[in-house]
């Protein structure tokens, strides 16, 4: 067989079915080697492994095999320091499947994810993504593939950088495969329909669907997608559904299962069948096998749509700020806003929480706010917290939302269920790292940041998800974001700051201000957002909770001067101590009231009565 471009592109419209490999990751960990070592990687360490992984792939009738380079990127790379060695890695895999592949198969260099977030959900460029594909896009080209399949993609964007990287560097075909849920749709939830079409009108020679689900759901998944385009259609699927035995995750489906789904895959209309996680050279033999028995294609017709009706409608706008919430209307029209900051209860029992919240809408207030705590043992979050405080007090709660820790996609559900709830202002943030004790999270890290949460967010208040797809209804959140007029590297955070604005911020928020002449030099060396920015004053108890705010807690600088002020009263006791923190206070939000459009005062148990009286004088004024 020879095995230039164009004979590969003459399999797409020959009209027959053509077997591509199965999985490598499953059988290299099946001959020995453990899952902390980088599998790209033993293209280098252990070529001959790979080697024999592919050949076996051939000889069980893989007309198609690809690279040992799903994760061959900079990006995962780096993980085991082996981001130099890229170029290196793609291009000995090139060979090494080359060499297996010989006359009887054509290789595809195998392109998976990034494993970080791109633009909008998350900080990655889509230039710089496009960049850290093409590094590996040039190796996969030195080392001789004859094509590209871009696998087990979840974001179209992605996918979209991936593709438009190997466009800029190539001409060989390209398949694109994503991976979709037990509803036949992406964790983004796109539809089998969109991604077809939308992938085939990029130019993909082929369009498909690999991993995460078994053959069953598939099935499905190729009956909709060929609906909808006349390219050839892929699929891969999983060995079935992992179980756990012991400790390991098994696939237990037969080779003999997968191979008489091949049939029904073959009449659904796939053109490409293979297999992704679970299967190995015998799953591949039984589809070869299945297929051989089957009469020559004559042609499958398929009744085709001409368009997707979920994504064609127009996006809804979002609610007008000013009927989103009361706080929504105050700050578009520049009415200056007051909230005092509390902590959700220590268990289950909400009474303290709700007899605190009157008295501040007594004194008050325009809103509440909730902070989250999740790493600090036995407290209620912050959602449900606010949901009984609008409904026990009648006032509305600014509640913040962490983002780390959390997948998309129950940030999702969680906003969702709020939104279904009343709550309706918002403050996004990312999150600090979880310290070292008993309540460590399953997931420890960040999944999209704030700024991509607020894209997010942005998106249901326009009533689509993050697949484009329409909701049922919008939500009508008031977004607030942080904004750090202290951040040790400037420009980072400015930038960052118009990465929020973009993403569709309603309004900022400070930290802790103990130096107004601090934030009036940030809010000059800013453009002019016409976003409204809220002050945040934390009346201090004593010389040593000043220390250690100063020492200890990130984005709070408090100056030599009021250290001073607060040792000479501490000397006096703890009376004189808290009356100096609360005049301090005082003479903060004098200074800062032409910088800002609002105030939010930090309370904690320790000086809620300090908080509501600064409240107080501030309301009397």
């Amino acid at each position: 067989m020879n095995s230039p471009k164009d004979t590969l592109r003459s399999l797409f419209a020959d009209g027959n079915v053509h077997v591509m490999d199965g999985a490598m990751g499953t059988e290299i960990y099946a001959r020995g080697v453990f899952v902390n070592l980088s599998y790209d990687g033993l293209n280098l360490e252990n070529p001959s492994l790979v080697h024999a992984i592919h050949k076996d792939y051939v000889n069980a009738g893989a007309e198609i095999i690809e690279t040992n380079t799903f994760g061959a990127n900079p990006a995962k790379l780096s993980a085991y320091g082996l981001a130099e060695k890229t170029e290196l890695i793609n291009k000995t895999a090139a060979k090494i499947a080359g060499k297996a592949a010989g006359n009887n198969a054509h290789v595809l260099g195998a392109i998976g994810p990034l494993g970080v977030r791109i633009e909008p959900f998350g900080p990655t460029a889509k230039e710089e993504a496009q960049e850290l594909f093409t590094r590996q896009i040039v190796g996969l080209m030195e080392g001789g593939v004859n094509g590209f399949i871009l696998e087990t993609f979840s974001d179209l964007n992605e996918l979209e950088q991936a593709f438009l990287a190997v466009r800029a560097k190539s001409d060989l075909p390209i398949f694109c495969q994503v991976t979709v849920g037990e509803d036949g749709s992406t964790v983004y939830g796109t539809s089998p329909e969109a991604v077809a079409t939308e992938v085939s009108d990029w130019g993909a020679d082929v369009v498909g669907v690999n991993c995460s689900v078994g053959p069953a759901v598939m099935l499905d998944v190729i009956e909709r997608m060929v609906k909808v385009t006349d390219r050839p259609i892929s699929a891969q699927p999983n060995a079935g559904l992992p179980r756990i035995v012991g400790d390991r995750k098994m696939y237990l489906t037969s080779p003999t299962y997968i191979g008489q789904y091949a049939r029904n895959m073959t009449d659904a209309g796939a053109r490409f069948l293979g297999g992704c996680c679970g299967t190995g050279p015998d799953h591949i033999h039984r589809i070869k096998e299945s297929l051989g028995k089957m009469p020559p294609l004559s042609g499958i017709q398929v009744e085709r749509v001409s368009s997707i009706t979920e994504n064609e409608s127009s996006f809804e706008l979002a609610t007008p700020l000013a009927e989103m919430s009361q706080f929504g209307r105050k700050i578009s029209e520049g009415t200056f806003t007051t909230s005092i900051e509390i902590s959700p209860p220590k268990g289950p029992d909400p009474s303290e929480m709700i007899d605190q919240c009157k008295l501040i809408e007594a004194a008050g207030a325009d809103s509440i706010n909730i902070l989250d705590s999740p790493y600090a043992p036995g407290r209620m979050s912050s959602l449900p917290a606010g949901i009984i405080v609008e409904k026990e007090v009648g006032i509305e709660t600014v509640v913040h939302y962490p983002c780390r820790d959390r997948k998309m996609s129950r940030m999702i559900s969680d906003l969702l269920g709020a939104s279904a709830s009343g709550i309706s202002n918002l403050l996004l943030v990312t999150g600090r790292p979880p310290p070292t004790g008993p309540y460590q999270p399953a997931l420890s890290g960040i999944d999209i940041d704030s700024i991509g949460l607020t894209n997010v967010v942005t998106g249901l208040n326009k009533g689509i998800d993050p697949g484009g797809n329409k909701l049922t209804h919008r939500t009508n959140f008031v977004i607030g974001v942080r904004m750090n007029h202290l951040a040790m590297d400037q420009e980072k955070e400015i930038s960052r700051l118009n990465w929020k604005v973009d993403a569709g911020v309603h309004f900022l928020t400070t930290h802790p201000i103990f130096s107004t002449e601090k934030l009036k030099q940030f809010l000059e060396g800013i453009p002019d957002f016409k976003i409204p920015v809220i002050g945040t004053l934390w009346p201090l108890r004593s010389f040593r909770e000043a220390d250690y705010l100063h020492n200890e807690v990130p984005g709070i600088q408090i100056p030599k001067t009021i250290f001073d002020r607060m040792e000479r009263a501490e000397r006096k006791g703890d009376v004189e101590a808290k009356a100096e923190g609360s005049r301090i206070a005082r003479e903060l939000f004098d200074a800062m009231q032409p910088l800002v459009a609002g105030l939010q005062i930090k309370a904690s148990e320790q000086n809620f009565g300090e908080a509501l009286n600064l409240l107080n004088k501030v309301k009397n004024i």
